[in-house]
């Protein structure tokens, strides 16, 4: 199937691997954040990203769009990736000025290209019909002027992701059916997500897309006019003395804006295929939590060591420590070296509030 599309038209991967991963602390670490953990095994969560799309896309097509602080994390990580590859935000914008910055490398070296933007934290096991669903996505994109992007059939009514409200049937690409996209929606509240789950045609916003690159650059001028100005400067800067002076200058005058709410939300020619595969972008302990095993009071523990009393449905955290629990349930439990994280498992979303108030308070060391 790869090698029928390669004569076809050419994907680049574009992995987004510039997050924080605040939900995670106090394992994710602003000078190690998430993406860079072995949550799941031997690998990396970027680890894992790159090896996902190995069997479809060359590792000299694959991108990586990282801070200049995680820049040597990722070329020890990925050392099969040119060093070319990795691209460096001087500082973060959110994913409209990452996914920009990608496309000018990437027009320069192949305006026909196709990319493919993933977030660089997903966990997906069903490699199989993750691919099926990017060769879709692969031959929708390029056979006209569309975004595409993969949408995730809701499992119960979220609050922490985007909604997607799909529309009818354009057309079977490889085989799977491609729907209109008839909106965008924001994080909801809990009562307007149980409508959408019972309205049965919105889907979780993945942060997955598949475009053309010179259709990408073309949305860009028409809908952050700016910012597309500033990209283009960039990417004339490319392999020239000037190069990091321009990307400074530039990157210093974008916005804070996503890709989704910059472009995507107010165009009309965007596509959305129903994911044929499990997937969990890992927000929070609660959802790693899921993937461990327990044991049978539903308590999950990696520790060195420790016992459990009249404990149940918590999660301990502590490889270097032994952890003693008594009459607790519904814990969240982590320990590093230096930090402490105790907090109730329905609180699990509101860590990043615990991370922001120690930014406030002077606890910068420990963030």
């Amino acid at each position: 199937m790869h090698n029928r599309r390669e004569v076809i038209f050419v994907v680049y991967a574009v992995i987004l691997a510039g997050g924080t991963g605040e939900r995670f602390w106090p394992l994710s670490r602003q000078d190690n954040p998430k993406q860079f953990l072995r949550l799941f095994g031997e690998q990396t969560m970027l680890q894992q990203t790159v090896s996902r799309v190995a069997g479809l896309i060359e590792p000299d097509h694959i991108y990586v769009v990282t801070g200049e602080q995680y820049h040597q994390q990722v070329v020890s990580q990925l050392t099969q990736l040119p060093l070319s590859n990795i691209i460096c935000e001087p500082f973060g914008r959110d994913t409209a000025p990452a996914v920009g910055l990608a496309a000018e490398y990437i027009y320069r070296r192949d305006p026909g290209g196709t990319m493919l933007i993933l977030p660089a934290d997903h966990y997906i096991t069903n490699v199989r019909g993750f691919h099926e669903c990017l060769a879709a996505a692969f031959d929708a994109a390029a056979g006209g002027d569309w975004l595409v992007t993969i949408g995730i059939r809701p499992s119960e009514p979220a609050t922490g992701y985007g909604y997607i409200r799909m529309g009818e049937v354009r057309g079977e690409y490889a085989g799977i059916p491609v729907h209109s996209v008839l909106e965008f929606k924001e994080k909801p509240d809990i009562e307007r997500a149980k409508k959408y789950i019972e309205e049965g045609n919105y889907l979780w916003n993945s942060g997955m897309f598949i475009w053309r690159v010179d259709l990408i650059r073309s949305l860009f001028l028409r809908f952050l006019p700016n910012v597309a100005r500033g990209l283009e400067a960039i990417g004339n800067s490319l392999g020239t003395p000037e190069q990091s002076e321009v990307l400074m200058r530039e990157y210093q005058r974008f916005p804070r804006i996503s890709v989704d709410y910059g472009i995507l939300e107010k165009c009309s020619q965007v596509l959305v295929i129903p994911a044929r595969f499990d997937w969990d972008d890992v927000g929070s302990w609660t959802s790693w939590q899921h993937y461990q095993a327990a044991d049978e009071n539903g308590n999950v523990h990696q520790s060195r060591g420790g016992v459990f009393l009249d404990t149940r449905n918590s999660l301990i955290y502590s490889p270097e420590q032994v952890v003693a629990a008594l009459g607790v349930e519904d814990l969240i439990v982590v320990n590093t070296d230096d930090c402490l994280l105790v907090c109730h498992r329905d609180r699990a979303q509101d860590i990043k509030k615990v991370v922001e108030e120690l930014k406030r308070t002077g606890y910068h060391a420990f963030i």
